[in-house]
Formats: C-alpha cells, sequence, structure tokens
C-alpha cells in the first residue's frame, strides 16, 4: 500500500480562488479585508512566517500589515500594539505572531485582541465559542485539516481519531472540531502510556506534538488516514537520511537543511491510506483559513 497524498497546498490554492469573488464582492461595498500582525523579536522563523502571511494578503488584494517591535518590548507595550488595531476600522483581523519571546506574558496580550478581530481563534472567548459550538473564529491550523479532511471526501463521523498533542493552538481545538463532527476523540501527549498502542486505534490521527519523526509504522493502524501537522527543520545528515524519503536528500544536500514533519513518511507511507506531506501539506492550508477568517471578519463589519 502507498498512501494517497492530501495535497495541503492544491488546496489552500482553491480555497484562496474562492475567496478572490467574496474580496470582489467587498471591494464593490469600498471595504478592502485588512490583516494586522504583531510581530515581536527576532526570531527568523516567525519573520518567515509572517512575511509569506503579509504576501498572501496582497497576492489576493487584501490589505496586510505588520508592526514590528523589539524582543525587549515589555507586554504593555505588545498589549498597546494591539489595543491601537482594535480601533482601527481598516484592520479586520488581527494576528500576534507565536511565540511571544520570554518573558512576554502571551496570555495577557491574546486577551486584550477584539473577539471580533482574532482570526487566529485564540481569544478566550472564542475558545468559549468553540467549546460550545458556536464558533466564530477556528484556530486557523485545526479549521484548515478540516476542510481538507472535507474536500477529499474523507468522513469523520463515527470514526475514532486520535490527536498527539494537546497545545491551545493545534490540538486542543482539533480535538474540539473531530468531537463537533461526531467522531470519538482520544487526545494523546507525552504522558500517555504506551503511545504506539494508542495511536493504532485511530482510522484518524493527527500528529502536533512537535518532535521530527516520532510517529512510525508501528503507531499507524493499516487504512488510517494520517495528518502530519509537525515542522521540524533538520540539518544533521544522519538524521536526514534516516527521516527523509530517498528522493527528497539531494535537495538536502544542496540546502543543508530540510523539513520534516512528525510523522516518519518513509514507513507511515507504506500503511497509511492517505497522508499530509510536509512540506506541502497543513502549512498552506493554515495561511488559508488566516484568509478566510480575515474575508469573514471584514465582511461582518461591512
Amino acid at each position: 500500500m502507498t498512501a494517497q497524498v492530501l495535497d495541503g497546498a492544491a488546496t489552500a490554492k482553491t480555497i484562496r480562488e474562492e475567496l478572490r469573488a467574496e474580496i470582489a464582492g467587498l471591494a464593490e461595498r469600498g471595504v478592502r479585508p485588512g490583516l494586522g500582525v504583531v510581530l515581536v523579536g527576532d526570531n527568523a522563523a516567525s519573520a518567515a512566517y509572517v512575511r509569506s502571511k503579509t504576501r498572501a494578503c496582497e497576492e489576493l488584494g487584501m490589505q496586510g500589515e505588520t508592526l514590528r517591535l523589539p524582543a525587549s518590548a515589555t507586554t504593555g507595550e505588545v498589549v498597546a500594539a494591539v489595543e491601537a488595531y482594535n480601533v482601527r476600522p481598516d484592520v479586520h483581523g488581527i494576528l500576534v505572531q507565536l511565540p511571544l519571546p520570554p518573558p512576554l506574558d502571551a496570555m495577557r496580550v491574546l486577551e486584550r485582541v477584539d473577539p471580533a478581530k482574532d482570526v487566529d481563534g485564540l481569544h478566550p472567548e472564542n475558545v468559549g465559542r468553540l467549546v460550545q459550538k458556536r464558533p466564530r473564529f477556528v484556530a486557523c491550523t485545526p479549521a484548515g485539516i478540516m476542510e481538507l479532511l472535507a474536500r477529499y471526501g474523507i468522513a469523520v463521523a463515527g470514526k475514532r481519531a486520535v490527536v498527539l498533542g494537546r497545545s491551545d493552538i493545534v490540538g486542543k481545538p482539533m480535538a474540539l472540531l473531530l468531537m463537533h463532527a461526531d467522531a470519538t476523540v482520544t487526545v494523546c501527549h507525552s504522558k500517555t502510556r504506551d503511545l504506539p498502542a494508542a495511536c493504532r486505534e485511530a482510522d484518524l490521527l493527527v500528529a502536533a506534538i512537535g518532535r521530527a519523526g516520532l510517529v512510525r509504522r508501528e503507531h499507524v493502524k493499516p487504512g488510517a488516514v494520517v495528518i502530519d501537522v509537525g515542522m521540524n527543520r533538520v540539518e544533521d545528515p544522519r538524521a536526514a537520511r534516516e527521516l527523509l524519503d530517498p528522493l527528497r536528500l539531494p535537495d538536502f544536500e544542496k540546502k543543508g537543511y530540510a523539513l520534516v514533519g512528525d510523522v516518519h513518511a518513509p514507513s507511515v507511507s507504506r500503511v497509511a491510506s492517505a497522508l499530509t506531506p510536509v512540506p506541502g501539506g497543513v502549512g498552506p492550508l493554515t495561511i488559508a483559513l488566516l484568509l478566510k477568517n480575515t474575508v469573514r471578519a471584514a465582511a461582518a463589519r461591512s
């Protein structure tokens, strides 16, 4: 068996094209959806993510703006940046790029985002609405995964789902979305006993724990659908040879690094029925859903 590739990049492209019509309709009413990003510090990965998000906005005719603060900024200064976006009518969505440098209080910052502009779905009010199955905005990565499953015709109702990871950004909202879609959900984490056995219960396995290649063939029930949320940078040649498909090794040798997921794709692809690639799987969907949430926020205020 070779797993079907669930192409997140292609799905994200489709979502963006669908958004063009909505954005054009808003433009006829004089509304241009606007995303305001708060970026603190000099984390290269965070800066790259922000550039990709604002570039995606501009490609669709949206407004993308980034307010950069130094790593020395206080929590109060970051809150002030958020509140400045809260009151601007041309900014419909606000994104605080995480993680924030220590010792900043990320929760205090997120609590000050206007819930109606919280397109990342992390404000306590929006989390609570999701728990009650009355969502306004849902965290973009889990929402993107649900879009991917739906567009590939992968049924969730009645299935056993295992979510590996319990973060506020992915694990917890993912579990809630699957539960609301009538899956029977188990959340696993670093303290789960006999993790491979727990994962093998899954018809649908979502790996979001942040450890390169953790999920192996022995974690996966034959025929399961596997969603790989991980994005780990590998620079060691020995690790690359162990974690990468041989076809990716020339590119690794050229660049000196490779991005790999939490799933050991070479072994899991031989037992799973479907698998998201890394890169090109969940990542593009996260950005597409951020854009979708921002357009929805603009429509709600127009």
